[in-house]
């Protein structure tokens, strides 16, 4: 959402983070013997953590956000004081949390602050309005949640509140529509609705399981994927789903990533991992034989399936899954053929989202910080050079995007493109990553035309559609569950009027069957009326329905989903029309 001139990012992270110690003053008041401890501004808002001796439910929020309007109005400054440590321990004797707090920042050396408004104190840093109670008017309390304490899911439990303020009405009104409709595409509703996949808890937690409708559309938009990555010169392979304890500490991923990986599988010939990254896979097959320089670049694409440790407290329908299936393809090329390939992957990644009707996003160039070596693999050459020619790609190609410090991975700069949803909600959809180590890492190599072995051997990592998790949910939201043609599980339902008309509908159906045109017939004992109606909400593209006229017609009747008025066709001009929007990714 834009920010209006008279509340820029600053300004509204202070209104946001002052809305917070409203609300956790508001608690307290209610609660007494609740503990506060936190209460950042984060995107689109804020939270409060709060250890209540009684749970409470969202039925609760709109007696806070009162007590929140009540105290407002005594508010007139957030006054600041310095303490030291024994006073911060005094004032904070019963709250553990806090204490923690005050011991971390004073063997940081940090200053200990207390800011008082109204009745209310709390230990913070700072970065308030100068007048809340003119300034902080437009809020609202959203949900609760749980969070462990410091996201450690050792500690406590906590009861997270949310909120969100702005600095008009306008604003608040304008975020809170945007919020209903998100409910309304929120791709866990729409994923049941539909049937297209779910979660057991008898297989886990994090573990996405697709239903036949749900594999329809991930299926198509892996030939998509493959159809392009084939016309781009690519070479599918396919690799196994876990790999010896050795691999992963040659790639790195162990000890580094480790806390996101499973737990180590101790067998007879060895120790075991399930695969967090198809990587390493990939270097291994390019290196199975002699590469020469006539071969390079060679494109290897996997829609491999990767597993991820992620705590259960953080999963999110499918956009945050403990297993995915990544659009994953590793380009080994030499430094002079960086650029060609880069702009390949970005013209690829341009023509996939004209396809899927994507207009809403940006580029970022993640670069290293030369401030934080310990970070990052020491080669500044091939940091300048890399990153030089990332830039170069992006601005050849004008393309929308911004640079960023010290968010490179340790092994290269990275070019991410990032999403603002239609429920706005900003996210990264694909990288491009730029690899320099894996060629020490893992000794790969090439002949080249002087007939010498060389080791500078460049890797692009790139995943155009991410996952097919991140990416279904991310398409869910963006079509509200209206598939194209092309995707939709179902293209044309059959409904029949009477028994009479059954084997008629099972006839025509078995001829669109044939054409690759996927069809459902509804011969329930149900009247017309409802059949239609489970179809449209279904958001089936074409509807028939099959009685006595239609039986002895030339022509069909079709109902086309968001029309009124009948369409009269030729079964066969039917058949090519619905094939022709099918070919075009209609």
């Amino acid at each position: 959402m834009s920010i209006s001139k008279k509340s820029d990012q600053t300004e509204l992270d202070a209104l946001r983070h002052s809305a917070a110690h409203l609300l956790a003053a508001a608690v307290l008041e209610l609660w007494p013997d609740t503990k506060n401890t936190i209460g950042p501004a984060i995107a689109n808002g804020f939270y409060y953590d709060f250890e209540f001796q009684h749970p409470i439910s969202e039925n609760d929020l709109p007696l806070i956000e009162n007590k929140m309007r009540e105290l407002i109005a005594t508010w007139d400054e957030f006054k600041r004081e310095e303490v030291d440590l024994k006073k911060a321990k005094e004032i904070y004797h019963d709250n553990q949390y806090k204490l923690e707090l005050i011991e971390q920042f004073s063997s940081e050396g940090k200053t200990l602050t207390l800011f008082h408004s109204g009745k209310f104190t709390d230990l913070c840093r700072g970065g308030h309005i100068s007048k809340p109670n003119k300034e902080l008017k437009y809020f609202k309390l959203l949900s609760l949640a749980g969070a462990y304490w410091r996201g450690n899911e050792k500690n406590t439990m906590l009861t997270r509140i949310y909120g969100t303020a702005f600095f008009s009405q306008k604003e608040l009104d304008e975020y809170l529509n945007k919020l209903e409709e998100a409910k309304k595409r929120d791709h866990r509703k729409i994923g049941q609705d539909q049937e297209l996949f779910f979660f057991d808890p008898l297989v886990g937690k994090g573990l996405p399981i697709w239903l036949p409708k749900g594999t329809i559309i991930k299926n198509e938009i892996e030939k998509l994927a493959i159809k392009f990555e084939n016309e781009y010169g690519y070479q599918r392979i396919s690799t196994p789903h876990l790999a010896k304890e050795e691999l992963y500490l040659t790639s790195g991923h162990l000890p580094y990533y480790q806390d996101s990986m499973y737990p180590a599988m101790v067998m007879d010939d060895g120790t075991y991992y399930l695969k967090a990254m198809n990587c390493p896979h990939h270097h291994i097959i390019f290196k199975s034989k002699p590469r020469s320089y006539r071969d390079l670049p060679i494109r290897l694409a996997e829609y491999g399936t990767v597993y991820r440790n992620e705590l259960s407290g953080t999963l999110a329908g499918l956009l945050r899954v403990r297993s995915l299936q990544m659009n994953d393809a590793h380009i080994y090329c030499r430094k002079d053929q960086i650029k060609d390939e880069v702009k390949k992957v970005i013209t690829l990644n341009l023509e996939l989202f004209k396809i899927f009707g994507l207009k809403n996003f940006w580029f970022r160039l993640s670069k290293w910080d030369p401030n934080h070596k310990e970070k990052y693999v020491d080669e500044p050459t091939n940091w300048e050079d890399c990153q030089n020619i990332l830039r170069e790609v992006l601005a050849e190609n004008k393309l929308d995007f911004i640079e960023v410090d010290d968010e490179a991975a340790f092994y290269g700069p990275k070019i991410d493109v990032q999403f603002e949803s239609v429920i706005g909600r900003e996210e990264t959809m694909s990288t491009i990553q730029l690899d320099f180590v894996a060629k020490t890492k893992f000794n790969l190599s090439y002949t080249d035309n002087q007939g010498k072995e060389n080791n500078e051997i460049f890797v692009i990592h790139r995943a155009p559609l991410s996952t097919h998790e991140r990416f279904m949910a991310f398409l869910i939201e963006h079509y509200a569950g209206t598939w194209p043609v092309w995707l939709s599980p179902i293209q044309v339902a059959i409904i029949s009027v009477g028994k009479e008309h059954h084997n008629f509908c099972q006839q025509l159906a078995e001829e669109f069957k044939k054409t690759n045109i996927r069809v459902e017939v509804d011969d329930a004992n149900e009247t017309v009326g409802n059949k239609i109606r489970k179809a449209s909400h279904n958001k089936i593209p074409y509807i028939l329905v099959i009685g006595d006229k239609e039986m002895k017609s030339e022509e069909l009747a079709v109902r086309v989903r968001g029309q009124e008025k009948l369409l009269k066709i030729r079964k066969k001009e039917f058949i090519d029309h619905v094939l022709k929007e099918v070919n075009d990714h209609q």
